[in-house]
């Protein structure tokens, strides 16, 4: 008998059926499962439709919390289509016996592009300087990059070292960059085999004339960039975020540029998405906001989507995942390890 995979119901509804709405995830998972629609309105409808599946997808829909997972009485498995697991309680699915997978490594490509575009924008200050060419300020945009260091010799410190920020540093040696990284996790030979100088975080914020902000959200995560680091940073800095809005602590970040503590910011995510209308970094000529849309491509959401489902067929199937979030769990699980085949020789050949 096939497994189910429950989906939050779309919050528009789809005439399409299931099967070509899902086309994408069902590529890998059709041999094995069926996808059922589940109403995520309230946790308690979520965990009614959800209860029996064998697997869980999401994205960006219901929380999948502690009381949720508790209410799963037989999934094995929770696909996140995205590099972030956040929306999910990681510790709850690790105890309850759950894998946790994510697709870490599909738009790291779009994610650095994306974070070089602000930097270099925000560095320019090109919110301001499109301002000043439109309404009638022409003369006034070179006095105010005058005043603005040339970016070539400049400091580009980077807080976590994972495939971002490696691609990142890649891109940003050929602007002149000086790249320093801190990552308490990452080896000092991976650093420094891709040009990086390894430093504490002390000397990161001290240093840095950009500072971009990767690492993923968690408790020694959140807020971790705040009052004390701000005032520990030059005055010249300029702060990317393309990874997580709550990893800055954003009151003190208004406080820091209103103060001229640092001096721009270009953030592609926020604490709280979307932003009240009356948000101040809104407003702020020397900051630069994207919508959450870093990733964006006409490759990213199809193959998330795929890669999703290949994760979840995996763990359906009885192997363990490619991309495991919480790895701790596999060996009290019954999946078992596996190696892939080259693709010119089957397990039969």
């Amino acid at each position: 008998m096939k497994k189910t995979v429950a989906m939050q119901l779309p919050a528009v509804a789809k005439e399409a059926p299931v099967s070509a709405r899902y086309a994408l995830e069902l590529e890998a998972l059709a041999p094995i499962a069926d996808i059922i629609e589940v109403d995520g309105t309230t946790p308690e409808r979520f965990i009614e439709g959800a209860r029996q599946a064998d697997a869980v997808m999401t994205s960006w829909g219901i929380n999948i919390d502690a009381n949720i997972i508790q209410g799963l009485e037989r999934c094995v498995v929770i696909g996140v289509g995205s590099v972030g697991v956040d929306m999910v309680d990681v510790d709850a699915a690790t105890e309850a016996g759950i894998v946790v997978t994510n697709v870490p490594d599909v738009f790291i490509e779009e994610v650095a592009d994306h974070t070089l575009m602000l930097l270099l924008a925000a560095g320019r200050r090109v919110k301001l300087m499109d301002k000043m060419a439109g309404d009638g300020r022409w003369f006034e945009g070179r006095p105010v990059l005058n005043h603005v260091p040339r970016l070539w010799g400049q400091t580009l410190g980077l807080i976590s070292f994972g495939n971002v920020a490696t691609a990142v540093a890649r891109r940003a040696k050929a602007f002149g960059l000086h790249i320093i990284a801190y990552d308490p996790f990452v080896s000092e030979l991976k650093m420094t085999g891709e040009g990086v100088e390894p430093v504490s975080y002390a000397e990161l914020l001290a240093r840095s004339d950009y500072l971009s902000v990767h690492p993923g959200l968690n408790d020694d995560t959140r807020g971790m960039l705040s009052d004390a680091e701000f005032a520990a940073m030059k005055n010249s800095a300029v702060v990317i975020n393309c990874g997580r809005g709550a990893v800055i602590d954003e009151a003190a970040l208004i406080r820091a540029l209103q103060s001229g503590e640092i001096a721009a910011a270009g953030l592609d995510v926020l604490e709280q998405e979307p932003p009240e209308l009356n948000n101040p970094l809104l407003a702020m000529d020397n900051v630069l906001i994207t919508p959450h849309a870093a990733s964006a491509t006409t490759r990213m959401r199809t193959e998330t989507r795929r890669r999703n489902g290949r994760e979840v067929a995996l763990a359906l199937s009885g192997r363990w995942p490619m991309s495991c979030v919480n790895p701790t769990v596999l060996p009290r699980t019954p999946l078992h390890r596996w190696q892939p085949y080259p693709m010119d020789r089957g397990p039969n050949r």
